[in-house]
């Protein structure tokens, strides 16, 4: 009971950081339909955004996370208004190849600027580097802070979505966009505002990811990017509420397979699963059979 209580902390941490990085993908793909898989990348720009803040610059851990944030906020805003906008009216394999070469772009032209080594992160605060024990399972400070940021931020997110006017306009959008756009709503606008805020949260996933395995490198977005992207279609693309239960579903999945002893096939088994599910139910848990408009 104590191994299954422990890998189940240590899923919480890891399901945490990719729901943050597959609401990114539910929400743009409920807007536009769009996969954007250029996003892992972006999260991998907030990691080196948060590492230079904190190595170059000499700023705390919440200093660097909020300007990790707001830089890859502005990315994604710029990629959505450069790449994608021109395409709005393209085939969708257009845009899909769009999206693959803006995620080239992102790694190799980190790669170009920083080199293609791995990089630690710094010593954390005393804080975050404490532990303690509760009924024989060790919880990490860093665990819970993670765990708290990533809580307090989905939060945020469904405040915004649910309770405000720029939600319901992203949410008009998602329905029908040319019925929106004669009610009064930019649509453009919208669109972007759901790169900037999907693009935030990846941005605070990078940060985090770089604190708690304390190695990131260029090439770091790929993996993580393809697990939150399989997590938002386990539990359903374009659902917020079914990225966060694939998401951290997968964490654990994930975890539970390395704690077995059988880390060396954990991505394998994750994705295995990912086509069980499909196979079984093609909407993912959450999703329902909607016929395409024609």
């Amino acid at each position: 009971m104590e191994a299954f209580l422990q890998q189940l902390i240590n899923g919480l941490s890891l399901g945490s950081i990719y729901a943050l990085i597959a609401l990114g993908y539910t929400m743009v793909y409920g807007i536009i339909q769009l996969i954007n898989f250029a996003h892992g990348d972006v999260y991998m720009v907030g990691a080196f955004v948060g590492y230079f803040c904190m190595t170059t610059l000499r700023l705390g851990f919440f200093e660097s996370l909020v300007i990790a944030m707001a830089a890859c906020t502005l990315l994604g805003v710029l990629i959505e208004r450069v790449a994608y906008k021109p395409l709005r009216n393209s085939t969708r394999i257009a845009v899909l190849i769009t999206a693959i070469g803006v995620s080239l772009i992102l790694e190799y032209g980190m790669m170009y600027f920083v080199g293609a080594g791995v990089r630690s992160y710094p010593a954390l605060p005393p804080f975050l580097e404490g532990s303690f024990t509760l009924g024989g399972v060790v919880v990490k400070n860093l665990q819970l802070v993670i765990i708290g940021i990533s809580v307090t931020l989905m939060l945020i997110l469904q405040f915004i979505v649910r309770r405000t006017r720029v939600g319901k306009a992203m949410r008009a959008v998602s329905q029908d966009a040319e019925a929106a756009r004669l009610m009064g709503i930019n649509v453009d606008n919208t669109i972007s505002l759901t790169f900037a805020l999907g693009s935030a949260l990846a941005g605070a996933a990078g940060v985090l990811v770089g604190v708690y395995y304390n190695s990131i490198n260029p090439l770091m977005g790929i993996m993580p990017g393809l697990k939150a992207f399989v997590a938002a279609v386990f539990g359903g693309i374009g659902l917020i509420p079914g990225a966060l239960l694939g998401a951290y579903v997968i964490g654990s999945l994930e975890t539970f397979v390395a704690g077995a002893g059988y880390s060396m096939f954990r991505d394998a088994v994750v994705f295995a699963v990912l086509i069980a599910i499909l196979i079984v139910k093609p909407t993912g848990l959450l999703g329902k059979n909607v016929k395409e408009k024609v």
